[in-house]
């Protein structure tokens, strides 16, 4: 069929945030290409996942409803995925950099001779000159994502092989609903077509999962340290900012690797895409990384001893100075006019 499909994930009957973000991404690819966007849910009673996903675009929903295939187990996951994909034949496959989509990935593309491409941070459509073999490829999906840790942009191609598969994280693509009243087709998969019986060998009898305790993503305030912050005591000058501003603490990797702070706080490409109101930067250089997780914050404030620091070029407002200095000013400037 040469659609574009996106596996989707699913955990107490939702959808995940990162699947409808990239049927966001997936409605605007297929546009261009003038062609379906399918969904696949795999899962137990999936019956009102229906109305949620045909919002954001979906023509086709394929749907996979079996007790054994809920909670998610590598094995009918994958076959059924990889039948599927050689039934349909999409030209495009998307799912989540999670750790659901992180197992899945690799297998499928894996089993379809495929190939993949990880963490990606954009996905656009273009053309693609092999100069060598003299060949040209029309709307070929460009897999866009930082590289060489992260001293460059690689846009990488795939112009044979099919699915061109792509994960991208969660936070990194915009969610938006298409049309709230559209409804597309439903086809509900006889899984014993796809999956046999000995890939149910694994039976998950009891399972744990702990909630992140912090909501990074979801906080319209972010004070963020890099390693020019100098030290894990230096932060607590970030942890009082926030709590003056009703703020969240983040930081850059260079700080959680320095043991500064713990890494559910790190923003960027290796941890977490967040899109707060206001990002305040503190002793952030601006690696190609972290930008990557901030750069679509709507003000961002930088505050730097050094002022050709890469961060500046896309921040609002730039406060050359030291954490030291400027933020017990800020903490007492805003406690002073917020009365």
């Amino acid at each position: 069929m040469n659609n574009l499909f996106v596996y989707l994930e699913i955990e107490d009957g939702i959808v995940g945030d990162v699947s409808l973000e990239l049927l966001t991404k997936g409605r605007t690819l297929a546009d261009q290409l003038k062609c379906k966007l399918e969904a696949v849910a795999a899962g137990y009673q999936l019956d009102n996942i229906g109305e949620q996903v045909f919002p954001y675009g979906v023509d086709t929903l394929y749907v996979a409803d079996d007790k054994r295939l809920a909670p998610y187990t590598t094995l009918p996951h994958t076959s059924l995925l990889v039948n599927l994909f050689k039934e349909e034949k999409p030209q495009i496959a998307f799912m989540g950099a999670t750790s659901i989509g992180r197992d899945l990935g690799p297998r499928v593309s894996s089993a379809l001779f495929s190939g993949l491409t990880a963490d990606c941070t954009s996905l656009e459509i273009g053309t693609y000159e092999d100069k060598k073999a003299g060949k040209t490829y029309e709307n070929l999906l460009y897999q866009i994502r930082p590289a060489f840790g992260g001293n460059i942009v690689a846009t990488i191609v795939n112009p044979d092989c099919r699915p061109q598969m792509a994960t991208v994280r969660e936070g990194v693509m915009k969610k938006e609903i298409r049309n709230a009243k559209h409804v597309g087709k439903t086809v509900k998969l006889d899984v014993a077509k796809y999956v046999p019986d000995t890939d149910f060998v694994v039976e998950v009898i009891e399972r744990h999962i702990e909630k992140s305790k912090l909501n990074i993503k979801g906080a319209p305030i972010i004070v963020s340290g890099g390693y020019g912050v100098g030290s894990a005591d230096n932060f607590k000058l970030l942890y009082d900012l926030a709590e003056t501003l009703g703020a969240e603490v983040g930081a850059s990797r260079a700080a959680v690797d320095a043991g500064f702070v713990e890494h559910e706080r790190q923003i960027g490409q290796t941890g977490t895409t967040v899109r707060p109101k206001l990002y305040i930067a503190c002793g952030i250089s601006g690696q190609i990384q972290h930008i990557a997780g901030m750069q679509e914050s709507a003000m961002i404030i930088s505050i730097n001893n050094d002022p050709k620091a890469p961060i500046n070029a896309i921040a609002d407002y730039v406060i050359t100075g030291s954490i030291e200095e400027v933020l017990p000013k800020m903490i007492k400037y805003y406690k002073k006019n917020s009365k």
